[in-house]
């Protein structure tokens, strides 16, 4: 089969990219596929000519656009047209323009439905793997809802929960223990707005971050709450988080039910969708491998990860479902050493 896109001639330059990158990461992506550029036309010869006429037709349009295509860029418009999307509607779609003038938007498919839920949703749940830009979408779709006064103020917070390290007693006053949770909340704030604008709302309390158990007994209207690393939650802190929605409130819900922290690994947030089945104006978006926007490494081991999961299932002895590093240490019989320091029968026995 042979197809040829004709490309008008100010769009050219960046659909093949510096050397021609893109029309090289194309024809990596097509080894079965021969790939031509004589002026302003692209001819395409091969069995699946269709798709790859497909895919330089939606990149001019991102060019177009305005966006910068590059290899990466061309991977994710790929992965979005054989998901049966339309790339240059999924990654046109600007969420917010950040302080230092970069456009925040969707990057895949998935991150678009779930900023579309967020959109239409009372409560939105995005469920993925790390990278998956659940946290980075939602601060941006909280800075946009406040900078257009939909919402009063920006509510974030998250567990408290080690992952795996007992790093023991932190020095400073509450706000300074708690912050190397808090952290990344803090970071994706800092680059929506920039320094001072977040030191700002943050000194005003228009953004307020806290860990999950100081939102016990509020109601918060008109506010946008995140509630981020909620697989670290028990069942009964989503219940009590949840049940802090007040008017005009909007809430999102993030978490990575294969990264659980919590000793016994008894997460609230993996039965969540079956207690909250049916429930108006609650939505649930799973991300996977394919939307996350880090190096493309990241989405490579989710998937390492996600196939030595599935060749377990069946195998014994396996470690419990949910359990994280220090749990799964201690049901060894490898406590911390703060164990060890408690219980001196047991330190002599090791």
């Amino acid at each position: 089969m042979s197809v040829t896109v004709t490309v008008p001639n100010d769009l050219m330059a960046g659909l093949v990219g510096p050397l021609s990158e893109n029309l090289r990461s194309i024809q990596e992506a097509f080894p079965g596929t021969r790939i031509i550029a004589r002026g302003n036309d692209v001819s395409v010869d091969g069995e699946e000519a269709a798709l790859v006429a497909r895919l330089v037709d939606e990149l001019a349009l991102l060019v177009e656009r305005g966006q910068v295509v590059d290899p990466g860029v061309v991977a994710r418009t790929l992965d979005i047209l054989r998901a049966d999307e339309r790339p240059s509607e999924v990654l046109s779609a600007e969420v917010l323009r950040s302080a230092r003038g970069r456009s925040v938007r969707p990057k895949s498919a998935g991150q678009k439905r779930y900023v579309d839920a967020i959109a239409q949703n009372v409560v939105t749940f995005g469920i993925g793997p790390a990278g998956t830009g659940k946290s980075y979408l939602a601060v941006a779709l909280a800075v946009q809802a406040l900078q257009a006064k939909s919402v009063e103020r920006i509510i974030m917070t998250r567990p408290a929960v080690e992952a795996g390290e007992n790093l023991g007693f932190l020095p400073g006053d509450m706000m300074a223990k708690i912050d190397p949770y808090l952290r990344p909340l803090y970071d994706a704030l800092y680059d929506m707005l920039g320094t001072e604008g977040a030191r700002r709302l943050l000194e005003n309390g228009t953004v307020e971050v806290a860990p999950l158990a100081y939102m016990r007994g509020r109601t918060l209207n008109r506010s946008f709450m995140i509630l981020d690393e909620a697989q670290n939650a028990t069942p009964e802190q989503l219940k009590m988080f949840l049940t802090r929605i007040g008017f005009g409130s909007k809430v999102v819900v993030n978490g990575d039910v294969t990264q659980v922290d919590l000793p016994g690994g008894r997460s609230g947030l993996a039965e969540l969708e079956q207690v909250l089945a049916g429930v108006e104006g609650v939505a649930f978006v799973h991300l996977g491998s394919r939307d996350v926007v880090r190096h493309r490494i990241v989405a490579d081991i989710v998937s390492a990860y996600d196939a030595y999961e599935a060749s377990l299932d069946g195998a014994a002895p396996r470690r419990a479902p949910g359990l994280g590093v220090a749990a799964s240490r201690r049901s060894l019989g490898l406590g911390h050493h703060a164990d060890q320091e408690a219980d001196p029968a047991r330190r002599k026995a090791l």
